[in-house]
């Protein structure tokens, strides 16, 4: 086609579609070779199984690595073949001698070799006719293994737990410390109803046995107020055990304990308290006495006491009418007449009373029988 404007010729064509390119044939071979498996691969298909979740140790997620993870591919191991398991042998236990009949003889022994070889079934076969009968009861030296020491330990904690338990008590309300220690087989009654004795005597009987019961009983003696001399002394504290059984207020066979205290110049014009303790038994026949320390008296406290006793007072051979405390608490107000001792020498009286009358529990501990208490 041609188009003419003005003086220019315009020649326009149309394009032909490029021929379409010639396919070649193919020729397939007539036969297909087998592939060639490699050894560790063959048998059934096996499946890679993962690990417990437990046992798989945490991963650590961090700009590095989760790029890695990106560009990588997780790796598989190759599954492996499988395989039978077989139960290796098992050690032949040791044979101890627990002092019975067949242990430890060699004829008893199962030789290693005649044991049964061990396969997919393994069994063992124990001899439970060596092992040890723990409920047979043995004899000789080593018999009551946990009923000779065990009990003992036992014994012993429980012990210390009470006295532990004790201890907290007394320490919060020490007016619990009578009661939680009384009873036993160890009784006493001292001749006197003033605590200053009674609390002594008990404290130190049950110091000594553990547990007893102590308890006072008002008493007198027929010898003058003041008692002079150890003999005076002696005889007030055995005065007073002798008014409760003439007065039939013990049994005849109770052990009675009286404390009597007296002034005696051991010295030229040097004057000392004692206290005498005596304990008496009839069931077993002891007789005790002791005596406290002597408490220095100032000379002049004495002489008020022999001024102010009458010259025909009749108790006169076995003392003064008017005590030592009388006098001194008329001549120092503060200062009661009942014990004194503390404001002269920093003890009160019923710790000397105290301390001597558990030398006194001690030495009636090793006469009476073991079997009372």
């Amino acid at each position: 086609m041609m188009e003419e404007f003005g003086d220019n010729k315009v020649e326009v064509g149309i394009s032909q579609p490029a021929a379409a390119p010639v396919l070649q044939p193919v020729t397939l071979p007539t036969t297909l070779s087998t592939p060639v498996v490699p050894e560790n691969l063959a048998g059934p298909p096996q499946y890679f199984t993962p690990p417990p979740p437990s046992q798989v140790s945490p991963q650590i997620f961090t700009p590095s690595t989760m790029a890695s993870h990106a560009t990588t591919t997780p790796f598989m191991p190759p599954p492996q073949p499988a395989t039978s398991f077989t139960q290796p042998p098992m050690a032949t236990m040791p044979q101890s001698s627990y002092g019975q009949s067949g242990v430890g003889n060699p004829s008893n022994m199962q030789n290693p070799s005649s044991q049964p070889s061990f396969g997919g079934n393994a069994s063992v076969n124990v001899p439970f006719d060596s092992l040890p009968d723990l409920n047979q009861q043995q004899t000789g030296e080593g018999s009551g293994l946990f009923f000779g020491w065990g009990s003992s330990i036992v014994k012993k904690v429980m012990e210390k737990t009470k006295n532990s338990v004790d201890s907290v008590i007394t320490t919060l309300d020490p007016g619990m410390a009578p009661i939680i220690h009384s009873g036993g087989d160890i009784e006493v009654i001292v001749a006197s109803d003033k605590e200053v004795k009674v609390a002594a005597i008990r404290d130190a009987f049950q110091k000594i046995f553990g547990r007893a019961t102590v308890f006072g009983q008002a008493s007198s003696s027929n010898i003058a107020p003041q008692p002079e001399g150890y003999a005076a002394g002696l005889k007030g504290a055995e005065e007073r055990i002798e008014n409760l059984r003439r007065n039939s207020l013990v049994d005849e066979k109770q052990c009675l304990v009286a404390v009597e205290s007296f002034i005696v110049e051991l010295l030229p014009d040097k004057w000392f308290d004692i206290g005498c303790i005596v304990l008496q038994d009839p069931k077993y026949d002891i007789n005790l006495e002791v005596f406290t320390q002597a408490t220095p008296v100032p000379s002049q406290f004495v002489q008020q006491a022999q001024t102010n006793t009458p010259p025909d007072y009749n108790l006169r051979w076995s003392g003064l009418a008017v005590t030592v405390g009388e006098v001194i608490e008329r001549s120092n107000p503060g200062i009661s007449r009942t014990d004194w001792h503390y404001s002269f020498t920093g003890m009160s009286r019923r710790d000397m009373i105290f301390s001597s009358a558990v030398m006194l529990a001690g030495l009636y501990k090793q006469k009476v029988p073991h079997k009372s208490w």
